[in-house]
């Protein structure tokens, strides 16, 4: 996807404007989409880093936690009352991931839903799981694999030339298991969607393998058959030559 920036000197433009707005608390014109197109251009190949200064230098004031959101409920996570903001935050308090409602879910159009929506916008906020994060460590393939999920999922849901914010949660495997995205007019959150695809994934890779086992199997058999037919047919063959007393 094209957004009309790209090689380094426009990586820096945007990086450099996009710190200006993160420190004045707004996003201007530049939208993430628009940075990660820019900032593709200036990775840090070859370079021994860490997923999070692999993400702070491509994504200047980002949010980074170092948090388990695995056992969160996709339906607490899609309440209007649910508290993403909390993950805006460095470090971001622990106790958000036991977070329950203290009542009826508020109006989405609510001052308190609003104000907490509007908290957001401008801002990216990326969650790792302590297992994940130690696999990066030591699989920086893994890192450079998240990162693009990171990009691609920005690049889907971003709209150039908007004010908008981003939260993404990863599984220890690095796929995304919980989202949110907030802006101009617009306001998504994705849990279970993410969570079912993952399963459908699995589902398809166990029954590639079934399939293959199958297929093994059926293999071997066949083999197994052919060589009773060959030696069975030689056995015929020999029986008949005797009976004909060719052979003595």
């Amino acid at each position: 996807m094209d957004f009309g920036v790209t090689g380094k000197l426009g990586g820096y433009y945007l990086a450099e404007q996009y710190r200006k707005n993160a420190a004045a608390g707004t996003n201007g014109s530049v939208s993430f989409a628009e940075l990660a197109a820019a900032k593709s251009a200036d990775k840090t190949e070859g370079v021994n880093v860490s997923f999070e200064e692999m993400l702070k230098s491509k994504y200047p004031g980002a949010y980074y936690n170092v948090m388990d959101t695995s056992q969160i409920d996709g339906g607490l996570w899609g309440r209007n009352d649910y508290p993403w903001d909390a993950y805006f935050s460095e470090p971001a308090d622990a106790s958000v991931l036991g977070w329950t409602p203290s009542g009826a879910e508020p109006d989405m159009q609510s001052p308190e839903v609003h104000a907490k929506l509007n908290s957001m916008v401008g801002k990216i906020a990326i969650v790792i799981p302590p297992e994940l994060e130690e696999k990066m460590k030591n699989a920086p393939e893994l890192a450079k694999k998240v990162m693009e999920r990171v990009d691609n999922f920005l690049a889907t849901n971003s709209t150039p030339g908007l004010n908008e914010g981003f939260l993404m949660t990863f599984d220890e495997n690095g796929e995304i298991n919980h989202a949110c995205v907030v802006g101009e007019g617009r306001f998504t959150v994705s849990s279970s969607e993410f969570v079912e695809a993952r399963k459908a994934r699995e589902a398809k890779h166990a029954e590639y393998e079934r399939m293959a086992e199958e297929s093994a199997l059926k293999r071997k058999l066949m083999e197994q058959e052919v060589g009773r037919r060959f030696y069975q047919s030689k056995a015929v063959s020999a029986a008949a030559y005797e009976a004909a007393g060719i052979l003595k």
